[in-house]
């Protein structure tokens, strides 16, 4: 985008790994939300054809009007469409710290790409910093919102990670590892990132409680997807994430 372009209300940050069956689905759903916003896309590395279709996004910005023609025949408006390349796939924190840094929006959201968080919560989710009570607003899951019913020892591992991280950061949250996480632009310049995958979660939830942000939580809905169908995160992360939970808490 231009530097005289205006800047918006919000950034809605994507990263995107091997999301081609869903990226363009992804899209549409946010810009059907009617709020003055960014698009950041940052694919990291895909090898599915999710990269050449942003470079197609890329290449449709440039024609007046600024839209590109869907695989189902609807048209998407890019003129807010930010698309940024990592060279190799790197991980979700590196996408989303490529992704910060490009921001300009007053509140930053982070959106993954793969439908399971739909973006007609933005509303709930903004209206805590919008009034003035909040620096950082978690989606959590585990709040009310219809979900679906998935994996039980994902949710049992969830469950430890979440109180684990409680325990050491002291806040009492119902769900660290959502992705829906908002900050006021200003709490993420104050924030040095480091991990590259997801162990951001819990990186940015221990830094946000060190920098004594107001954190809250509302309840949104949650469409989760089986392995089967493209879920990525593995117990590998979740190792890292009972590291992180650590490391985060006394080390950094």
């Amino acid at each position: 985008m231009s530097e005289s372009a205006p800047v918006p209300k919000l950034s809605v940050v994507i990263p995107v790994f091997n999301e081609r069956g869903t990226i363009e689905e992804i899209l549409r759903r946010v810009q059907l939300v009617k709020l003055d916003q960014e698009l950041i896309v940052v694919d990291d590395g895909s090898t599915d054809g999710t990269k050449e279709f942003l470079q197609e996004v890329v290449r449709a910005k440039t024609l007046e009007p600024p839209v590109l023609t869907l695989s189902d025949g609807g048209q998407l408006r890019l003129d807010n469409v930010t698309v940024l390349f990592q060279p190799t796939n790197r991980g979700k924190g590196a996408a989303l710290r490529r992704g910060f840094r490009e921001a300009r929006g007053a509140i930053v959201l982070v959106q993954d790409a793969d439908l399971e968080y739909d973006p007609q919560n933005y509303a709930n989710l903004l209206e805590p910093i919008e009034r003035g009570v909040a620096d950082v607003v978690y989606g959590s899951r585990f709040l009310g919102g219809p979900h679906r019913v998935l994996l039980y020892w994902h949710s049992v591992a969830n469950t430890v990670l979440t109180t684990l991280s409680n325990m050491m950061t002291d806040i009492n949250l119902s769900d660290v590892w959502t992705c829906y996480k908002v900050f006021r632009r200003d709490v993420l310049e104050r924030i040095t990132l480091k991990e590259d995958r997801f162990g951001f979660e819990q990186e940015i939830t221990a830094k946000a409680a060190k920098l004594g942000c107001r954190i809250y939580e509302v309840p949104i809905s949650y469409y989760g997807r089986t392995y089967a169908e493209g879920k990525k995160i593995t117990w590998r992360d979740g190792v890292r994430g009972l590291w992180c939970v650590l490391r985060y808490t006394w080390f950094a």
